[in-house]
């Protein structure tokens, strides 16, 4: 908890930067702040401490999920200090920034329906603004009214499936609820509609088939290192949040949830990775990426029980990391003067360094040995095979190749492709954050038992 005070705080220092006129220090009081919320987190390991009244749980799964939304977002203000330095109005956009992290962190610890609803409001109000930042750009404005319509359609579900969840049980709490559930010889068939409701609402957040529609067309226009934090620190907060609905609040009821999550697992897997196949526009085919991969991390959700989170955990640090690396670059290209459409053609004699880095990137991203992609994908895949999910196995396989065809696409492009334009520069810091990354993909991957044990 005392890492979500730390954060709040950041967040309210952003706030008043402007009159105190110390916005250009902003980026390195983010960093020291957000490694002193990790490091408090660290110190809460083991305790689960309740807090207002049992309506947040710091346990092992929140702080560990918490941490990595924290990690996560430190790289990113690192990877964005010149967004904030070029963009106009700084401290609203940093403090919004700060504001999504700690609706992720809520979201990864709650323990009672109005606490997910509050971290989720928290969350999403703030990115409905930043994906509308650029105010002059069209393709901002839109994704910002299609994410605030879907956003709010996705909430009335959550609120209405809560609504039945409370009429049923009498109770917000997860494990009070999960208790009357468990003494109660027979629900109400409106509880069953509530709980589908739910997982409808979740849905709509980690944007999984059929439930999806508005995540490519927000990723698009949205300023690219917003798109970024949205494939990143958003997704790993929703699905901690679906973690902990499904296995700490709904386990006894899980005829009535699972079957439908398995066919929304197969759906997404299927048509996000087939749909990326025809994309031209390479952030695009990352949206649908994005997508596709919250698929693989639904197989661990719906396979594991409990015992999921590790599993989910280590597919998103590196997935995350994966796509902070993609994302950057991307940007990286935007910001050149010679950018255009298809300019990832003959990136590696305009900049051979950005080009192996995002080949490192997609590698991951496809699921190549030996790094961290490869391992997520193989711990999931072993998770579901243990379950006996044969079936959903074989079809995670073949969406996956069918990833590494399209992902392969941008990498011949980048080596076998003639240049548009000329040499492309790179700043040291961004060579050291970008390093930092896939060395951190490469030693997940190489020397996974060194993760798996947290």
């Amino acid at each position: 908890m005392n890492s979500l005070y730390v954060i709040c705080g950041l967040g309210l220092i952003s706030l008043i930067a402007e009159l105190a006129n110390f916005k250009k220090q902003l980026i390195p009081i983010f960093i020291v702040g957000i490694l002193a919320a990790i490091g408090l987190a660290v110190m809460d390991w083991g305790t689960s401490l309740h807090y207002f009244s049992d309506m947040a749980i710091f346990d092992n799964v929140a702080l560990s999920f918490s941490i990595l939304i924290c990690a996560t977002a430190a790289f990113w203000f690192l990877i964005a200090n010149d967004y904030f330095h070029t963009e106009t109005h700084i401290t609203d956009q940093a403090a919004l920034v700060i504001f999504v992290m700690a609706g992720g962190v809520i979201m990864a610890s709650f323990n009672n329906m109005a606490m997910l609803f509050l971290g989720i409001e928290i969350l999403s109000l703030s990115l409905y603004a930043l994906a509308g930042s650029r105010k002059l750009n069209l393709f901002s404005n839109e994704a910002a009214f299609k994410y605030f319509l879907m956003g709010s359609f996705a909430t009335g579900f959550l609120l209405m499936g809560i609504a039945l969840v409370y009429g049923a049980t009498g109770q917000f709490h997860l494990d009070k609820i999960a208790a009357s559930i468990a003494a109660q010889p027979e629900l109400p068939g409106f509880f069953y509609a509530g709980v589908i409701l739910i997982i409808v609402g979740m849905a709509f957040k980690i944007s999984a088939v059929p439930f999806h529609f508005w995540a490519p067309d927000v990723y698009e226009g949205a300023p690219t290192l917003i798109t970024s934090l949205m494939a990143t620190v958003v997704k790993t907060a929703a699905f901690a949040a679906f973690f902990r609905m499904v296995w700490y609040c709904f386990p006894a009821v899980e005829q009535t949830w699972l079957l439908p999550l398995q066919v929304i697992t197969v759906a997404t897997l299927v048509l996000a990775n087939v749909t990326a196949v025809f994309q031209s526009k390479v952030k695009r085919m990352l949206a649908y990426s994005s997508v596709g991969h919250a698929g693989y991390i639904l197989l661990a959700l719906t396979t594991g029980g409990t015992s999921s989170a590790g599993t989910i955990f280590f597919y998103l640090a590196a997935y995350s990391a994966a796509t902070l690396i993609a994302f950057a670059i991307l940007n990286r290209l935007e910001l050149a003067t010679n950018f255009a459409e298809g300019s990832f053609n003959g990136l590696f004699k305009k900049s051979p360094f950005l080009a192996v880095a995002m080949t490192v990137s997609l590698l991951s991203m496809a699921g190549i040995p030996p790094l961290a992609g490869f391992f997520g994908k193989y711990l999931v895949f072993v998770q579901a095979i243990s379950q006996g999910y044969v079936g959903l196995v074989v079809v995670a396989v073949i969406t996956s190749l069918i990833g590494v065809y399209y992902y392969f696409g941008v990498i011949i492009s980048m080596f076998f492709k003639e240049p548009a334009g000329g040499e492309i520069q790179v700043s040291s810091g961004l060579k050291l954050i970008l390093s930092l990354l896939v060395l951190v993909l490469l030693a997940m991957g190489i020397l996974p038992d060194l993760f798996l044990p947290l």
